[in-house]
């Protein structure tokens, strides 16, 4: 039975830490892979996730730079770029190679707002990265994710998703003129999109999905941006420093990497999946016009932004899985 699109008041918030999500929780002899893992807010999944026990792997573009971040974090460092097909199937044929299972995968890389960019292939950068190389890099670990005995996938997406649906003719702007904003809301939608079909696919393997909405925090996802641009929208200072103010949903990193690692670990989403979440709970489903919950009742007394109805729709999950098999080239082998 799906799991119902609805708050289970949790007892966690949004000031709530990665820290104290897990308190209590003992992840020795679990493996983790966190992409992005050595920036903004994957750091202190990163970070959280070792200090609970687990075995972490954290892929990396940058080898420098992850080095440099993750020092005095006992973490494996991983070569992968998001945007090179050759580079997934490589860091992901030597991770299944080892035999180790997989319980934990989190999607915590991405772009945003870049002007037009395209990979190698001629795809628009922001859905190559933030949903096909991520697509490509669970279809590759799959065996691993099958073979941990019961593994959660953690799509990390965005609030920004509001800002479009996926086109599901013109993914790469090849025929509308491209905004950069609509095409890092479609690929947050793709992210929540992939956690839905993911799930039904998964689950009679014991493998659950799930995608999240961290808050807003000002990392280097934001390079794109001009200071100008971040005052305006009240993420930075006057001195350019991130302001932190949990009622607009404007977090520091610890709080940002909160919902990720519930969602990967919390026993209170046992039997769950397939769902959008927030504020370290399941979200409401936010109606698209009035952008308050459809079920009023559910509403709580703090910024909820909620997931629009065309993120969670089954046709849309479905139609983007095949659109994903097909860019790609890959398919994964669930039977």
């Amino acid at each position: 039975m799906p799991t119902v699109q609805a708050p289970i008041h949790t007892g966690f918030g949004p000031a709530s830490t990665a820290r104290e999500v897990l308190a209590g929780i003992d992840l020795s002899g679990k493996t983790a892979i966190v992409t992005g893992g050595y920036s903004g807010i994957g750091v202190e999944t990163t970070r959280a996730l070792r200090e609970a026990g687990a075995r972490v792997v954290v892929p990396a573009r940058d080898l420098d730079k992850a080095r440099a971040t993750l020092d005095g974090i006992d973490a494996e460092i991983a070569a992968m770029d998001l945007a090179d097909p050759a580079s997934i199937d490589a860091f992901a044929t030597t991770f299944v190679a080892d035999g180790a299972p997989l319980h934990i995968l989190i999607d915590s890389a991405g772009v945003m707002a870049c002007p037009l960019t395209r990979d190698a292939r001629g795809y628009e950068l922001q859905f190559a990265t933030n949903h096909l190389g991520h697509f490509q890099l669970a279809a590759r670990l799959w065996p691993a994710l099958a073979a941990a005995g019961g593994a959660r996938v953690v799509s990390v997406s965005s609030r920004g998703h509001r800002y479009a649906p996926v086109d599901m003719d013109d993914p790469n702007f090849e025929q509308r003129e491209y905004d950069r904003w609509l095409a890092y809301g479609q690929s947050k939608t793709a992210n929540v999109l992939f956690a839905l079909a993911l799930d039904a696919r998964g689950q009679s393997h014991g493998v659950r999905a799930f995608a999240v909405h961290p808050g807003a925090i000002v990392t280097d996802l934001a390079r794109h941006m001009s200071v100008e641009e971040l005052q305006k929208l009240g993420a930075v200072d006057a001195h350019g420093q991130p302001v932190v103010d949990i009622a607009r949903g404007m977090k520091n990193p610890q709080q940002g990497a909160a919902t990720s690692v519930w969602a990967a670990t919390s026993p209170q989403l046992d039997g769950m999946g397939g769902v959008y979440c927030e504020d370290c709970d399941i979200s409401p489903v936010m109606d698209d016009e009035t952008d308050t919950p459809l079920d009023q009742s559910r509403q709580e007394a703090r910024n909820t932004f909620g997931v629009r109805s065309w993120a969670i729709d089954p046709l849309a999950a479905e139609r983007l899985w095949a659109l994903s098999e097909r860019l790609t080239g890959v398919a994964f082998d669930i039977r």
